[in-house]
């Protein structure tokens, strides 16, 4: 009996455990890219959508025989030929089970698994898998003649203390290669190493950066057919685009940031990268200051997303429990023992500050509080500082973030770099981010060479430097420049909040239902001419409508359909008898829609472009891959409304907690940079009438805001009067971008569907920014009570009685 049982036990142990025969979902995407394939070409060779392709890589569905083998025969084909960093073995199952024929692929050396790049507090940094790579006394990588690569033998034009090597992801699968006798007498030593492969830059469960990111991703260089030539010998100043992108993504081999947590163990301190894998235990030297010099070692931070940019500051998160560890304090009431919100920041004579004071470190005037930044005096021009985030001070709390509730540290590292591939590395609130992401893509100045030497000079497209005022109609009441300002001498522009009673046909329809437009501001900056330099008043000007601007000028005799709102003014009422400030934007749609306009005055801008296209192509790519991972992708609605509709309708129920999370954050981003750009004083100690501090950011001006919002409001009159000429059916309510009509149906397709059957164009059902997807529906009788209460039946059309929190 006894032998019997011993013997199925051991029959168990000896069983195999049994392993996929796909990577994960982020190595699929990695050898994809290794591969130099498309999404698009992989997706036309296996008989697919792009979106289904996009799905797998993402780890949100699994490919399906047939294709699930032609699938795995392509990634083993790679795997071959540029190694995998995955430590399981679907490869050898994959051969074994005849779907990767080795006769077909060269035979190669799978690499190393990825070793850690982050080493302990004052631990031995000599076994990092990182290469600091020769630089001038500029930062900008040195190049010579290509040479033999000394970990992996293929051509480099860079070099690692005069030896030839590859930079950061580029070396692919290692193999014993043959150096030539010059390589050699170079380094004997390491001609065999072999080389590990990059860490992902992405997290493991969600896809890539949209396409403003992916191009600083290092790409392997010589292992396909269509690989590029070795790039010939030149100087950093005339490097070409994709130089300045792949030394900047080298320089950061750790990723944009770390999550600091204390080990199961409770004696050390681990840390987990952008992608939610640990790096090595911090095990001595356990304070605040250790922590920072870390992150500088570490390789931590983000590249620049324009050449003539700054490269992105190392972001450390703290959980509770290393918060503790390292001295900080909880949030509190208690001065002496706590850290209380209304302070903003620890008090100076905290022990932890004066460690940072001891250790050469400087705070900002910020002081250490929930978003800190540390840093030291830039010696030899290399930037030294930190970016300190600490959610049980209410980092996270607020500002755009929606953190799920329960995540551990390895997912809030997932969730945050999601972000900061996508979008940008947080420094602090969404709307702080996406400010910084303006500048980070217009950097104001770039270095210019002169007769004397290098000088800083304008970028052109981007905004001064320094600040200028807007002008006095433009701004708010406690402006300076509006004490003693007329009655109705100001600028007003918001989002329109407006109803109006039913007629007889729509108080007969059953139901009310409401659209509303994906990321409608977000939608208007793009090509948006906005001012570039400071205003100039004129009076009597001819109109154009290429000069952005504030203008006095009549309109109350436009002629607008009465059963929509007036585009003109904030409540969609008709504009009143008399001259009054309008936008650029505004003024173009009433000559758009017949109006001889002849204004009286202006302030305007002869310094003018498509300042925000950047930030705009950025966010929509964010936006659009961030809704493809959560199972929505571009052209669903073309293909199938109803699948659209039900996918959208699913979205908070069954999508991902951590990317529903990132996509909140991505659309406060998108709102909070608008909002920034007229951001009003702070503070109980601020007195009506004097300057703030936002009015010195150079990215503070109204009119940019006035520009975004009125043209949002002149695109959806525009469709709005598109809709009706299709459908017959009018909007009788309008909250920002949301809008309602009556409906024989309770869905969007009741609204959207022609007499002859087909789907409007006016408002298209769709995913992208400035297409509209379903809000919500009510029965007429409950929206003719709010109607007869004064309430905007806008505002309560969604389910739960709230609008849309896209805008």
């Amino acid at each position: 009996m006894t032998d019997d049982l011993f013997g199925a036990i051991d029959a168990l142990l000896e069983r195999p455990v049994p392993v996929d025969d796909l990577p994960v979902p982020v190595e699929r995407e990695r050898l994809r890219k290794a591969g130099e394939f498309t999404q698009e070409e992989l997706a036309k060779a296996l008989g697919t959508r792009r979106e289904s392709i996009v799905r797998w890589e993402a780890g949100t569905t699994e490919p399906r025989p047939p294709k699930r083998a032609a699938y795995i025969r392509f990634l083993g084909s790679l795997a071959l030929r540029h190694g995998t960093v995955e430590p399981s073995d679907w490869l050898r199952l994959a051969q074994e089970a005849g779907l990767v024929p080795a006769d077909r692929v060269p035979a190669a050396a799978p690499a190393a698994p990825a070793a850690p790049v982050s080493a302990a507090f004052g631990g031995d940094t000599a076994d990092q898998a990182v290469v600091e790579l020769d630089r001038s006394a500029s930062g900008e990588l040195l190049s010579a003649e290509p040479a033999p690569c000394v970990r992996c033998g293929r051509p480099t034009p860079y070099r690692s203390g005069g030896r030839p090597v590859h930079m950061g992801g580029w070396c692919t699968a290692a193999t014993t290669v043959a150096v030539e006798p010059a390589a050699a007498e170079q380094a004997p030593a390491v001609a065999a190493e072999p080389v590990a492969a990059p860490r992902p830059a992405a997290p493991a469960d969600v896809p890539a950066a949209g396409p403003a990111r992916r191009a600083s991703s290092p790409r392997p260089a010589a292992a396909s057919s269509r690989a590029r030539k070795p790039a010939a010998k030149k100087s950093a100043a005339e490097a070409g685009p994709a130089d300045w992108e792949q030394a900047a993504a080298a320089r950061f081999p750790a990723g944009p940031l770390a999550v600091v947590d204390v080990a199961p163990s409770g004696k050390a301190l681990v840390a987990y990268l952008a992608d939610g894998t640990q790096a090595q235990t911090v095990l001595a030297g356990r304070t605040l200051a250790d922590l920072v010099e870390w992150a500088l070692g570490a390789g931590l931070g983000s590249p620049r997303l324009n050449r003539n940019g700054k490269d992105g500051d190392a972001l450390v998160v703290l959980t509770d429990a290393a918060l503790a560890e390292l001295g900080l304090p909880p949030l509190g009431r208690d001065e002496k023992r706590e850290f209380v919100p209304r302070l903003g920041q620890l008090p100076k004579s905290h022990r932890v500050v004066k460690q940072l004071e001891k250790a050469g470190w400087l705070l900002t005037q910020r002081g250490l509080g929930p978003w800190a930044r540390i840093y030291r005096t830039p010696e030899d021009g290399k930037r030294q500082c930190v970016q300190l985030c600490i959610p049980a001070w209410g980092a996270l709390a607020t500002g755009g973030w929606t953190i799920p509730a329960g995540l551990d540290a390895p997912g809030l590292a997932r969730l945050l770099g999601t972000y900061a591939t996508r979008v940008l590395t947080p420094r602090g609130s969404t709307a702080v981010s996406g400010l910084d992401l303006v500048t980070a893509l217009r950097p104001p100045t770039k270095a210019v060479r002169t007769e004397a030497g290098w000088t800083s000079g304008p970028v052109e497209g981007s905004r001064p430097r320094d600040a200028f005022d807007p002008a006095p109609p433009e701004v708010p009441d406690m402006h300076p420049l509006a004490q003693g300002r007329e009655p109705g001498g100001a600028l007003v522009t918001e989002a329109w909040d407006w109803h109006r009673p039913l007629t007889d046909r729509e108080a007969a329809a059953p139901f009310a239902v409401g659209l509303d437009v994906n990321m409608a501001f977000l939608a208007a900056a793009g090509r948006l001419t906005l001012p570039l330099s400071g205003p100039v008043h004129e009076l009597n000007p001819a109109f154009d409508k290429r000069v952005p601007g504030s203008w006095l000028v009549d309109l109350s005799g436009v002629d607008t359909d009465p059963l929509l709102p007036s585009p003109f003014t904030a409540d969609g009422s008709r504009p009143a008898a008399g001259p009054a400030w309008y936008s650029t934007a505004k003024l173009a749609y009433a000559v758009e829609l017949g109006a001889d306009v002849r204004p009286l005055e202006a302030w305007l801008r002869h310094e003018s472009g498509p300042y925000l296209d950047p930030w705009h192509k950025h966010l929509r790519a964010a936006y659009m891959d961030t809704m493809a991972a959560l199972g929505v992708p571009a052209d669903l609605a073309d293909t199938d409304p109803l699948a659209f509709l039900d996918a959208m309708a699913g979205l908070k129920t069954t999508g991902d907690p951590a990317e529903l999370a990132v996509l909140t954050a991505i659309k406060a981003t998108a709102k909070g940079t608008i909002g920034k750009m007229r951001e009003r004083p702070r503070g109980l100690d601020y007195r009506y009438g004097e300057r703030w501090a936002a009015l010195e950011r150079p990215t503070w001006d109204p009119l940019m805001r006035a520009l975004i919002i009125d043209t949002a409001t002149v695109n959806l009159h525009r469709k709005l009067r598109k809709m009706a000429a299709d459908t017959g059916l009018h909007a009788f309510a309008v909250l920002s971008d949301c809008a309602v009509f009556a409906s024989p149906g309770a869905g969007a397709l009741d609204v959207l569907t022609t007499p002859d059957g087909t789907l409007t164009t006016a408002l298209r059902l769709g995913v992208s920014p400035g297409m509209v997807k379903f809000e919500g529906s009510r029965p007429m009788a409950e929206v003719a009570e709010l109607l007869a209460d004064g309430a905007n039946p806008a505002r309560h059309i969604k389910t739960g009685g709230v609008v849309s929190a896209d805008e």
